[in-house]
C-alpha cells in the first residue's frame, strides 16, 4: 500500500514537471515572437514562476498580471488615439439669414398723426410764395398756362381716374418733388423687396369753379384751398397701382410714410395726414 502511494505521487510529481516544461517551452517560443504584446509577455513571465515559486509567490505574480496589463492598455491607448478636432462654430440663427436677405427692413413711422401734423395755415403760407395766382375756370388755365407744367406723364405715380375735381398741372417746384417722392417711393419697395406699385395722385390744381362745385358735394372742402396755386398735391395712402403683383396697402402705406417723413425731415414739403380722404396732402416749400 505504502509502495502504491509512493508510486502514485512520484508518477504524478513527473507528469507535473514535464507538463510545466512544456508550458515554458511553448511560453518561451511565443515570447520570442515580437509581435506579441506587452501584456502577453508579462503574462508568460508570471505563468512560469507560477510552475516554480511556492503559493505566496504565484499570488504575487497574479497581482503583477492584474496591474501590468492595464499599464499596457494604457499606453496602447495614448499611442494610438487620434487627435480630437476643434467643433466648427455652428451655424448663424435664422434671425441672421433673414437679416442678410432683407437687409433694409419696413419701420414706418410712430404715428401718422403726429409725424405729418402742419396745419393748413403752414402750407397756405407757402402756396401763395411759389405758386401762381388762383385761376378762375379751367378754360382761363387752359389759355394762359403761365408757371404751369403738365403732370399727368410721369413713369413713377398715375394719376386717379375719379379725380374729377382737379386738373393734371403743378407749378415746377411742386411738379419735381412729386416726381422725386414717386420715384423714392419705387427705389424703397425695391430696396424692401417689395414688387413695384406707382403712387395715385387723387388732387392737382383746383380753379375757383373747381372749389365752387366740390363744396356742394363735400363741405369740408376749403374756400380758401392751397391746390389754388398749383402748388399743393394729394396722394392716396390706401389704394396704390400694381406694377406685378399685389401687396396689403398697409404695407405699401408704412413705405410710403418713410419715404414723406425724410422729405419732410430735409426742409422740402409741409405734410398733412388727412383721414377722411385717404390722402396724404403735400405743399412743396
Amino acid at each position: 500500500m505504502r509502495r502504491l502511494k509512493k508510486k502514485f505521487y512520484l508518477g504524478f510529481y513527473f507528469v507535473t514537471v514535464a507538463t510545466l516544461g512544456l508550458v515554458r517551452a511553448c511560453m518561451s517560443a511565443v515570447s520570442a515572437d515580437p509581435a506579441v504584446s506587452v501584456s502577453e509577455r508579462v503574462a508568460d513571465s508570471a505563468a512560469v514562476k507560477l510552475a516554480d515559486a511556492s503559493v505566496a509567490e504565484a499570488a504575487e505574480a497574479v497581482q503583477t498580471v492584474e496591474a501590468a496589463q492595464p499599464a499596457a492598455a494604457l499606453e496602447v491607448t495614448e499611442t494610438d488615439t487620434p487627435e480630437v478636432k476643434e467643433t466648427p462654430a455652428p451655424p448663424r440663427s435664422a434671425l441672421r439669414r433673414a437679416e442678410r436677405r432683407h437687409p433694409h427692413p419696413i419701420l414706418s413711422v410712430p404715428s401718422f398723426q403726429r409725424t405729418f401734423p402742419d396745419v393748413e395755415d403752414v402750407h397756405m403760407e407757402s402756396a401763395r410764395f411759389w405758386g401762381i395766382r388762383p385761376i378762375e375756370n379751367r378754360q382761363e388755365a387752359e389759355e394762359s398756362k403761365s408757371g404751369l407744367v403738365f403732370s399727368a406723364a410721369d413713369p413713377f405715380y398715375v394719376i386717379d381716374c375719379r379725380m374729377k375735381s382737379s386738373i393734371p398741372y403743378l407749378v415746377p417746384r411742386a411738379q419735381e418733388l412729386l416726381h422725386e417722392i414717386a420715384r423714392n417711393f419705387m427705389d424703397s419697395l425695391s430696396m424692401k423687396g417689395l414688387p413695384v406699385h406707382k403712387l395715385i395722385v387723387t388732387s392737382m390744381l383746383r380753379t375757383e369753379h373747381d372749389v365752387r362745385e366740390l363744396r356742394k358735394s363735400n363741405f369740408n372742402a376749403s374756400p380758401q384751398s392751397c391746390h389754388r396755386f398749383g402748388t399743393t398735391f394729394d396722394i392716396c395712402y390706401n389704394r396704390y397701382s400694381p406694377v406685378r403683383r399685389l401687396v396689403r396697402d398697409d404695407t405699401l402705406k408704412w413705405v410710403l410714410s418713410e419715404v414723406l417723413r425724410d422729405e419732410r425731415v430735409a426742409g422740402r414739403c409741409w405734410i398733412k395726414y388727412e383721414v377722411k380722404q385717404g390722402c396724404f396732402h403735400i405743399t412743396c416749400r
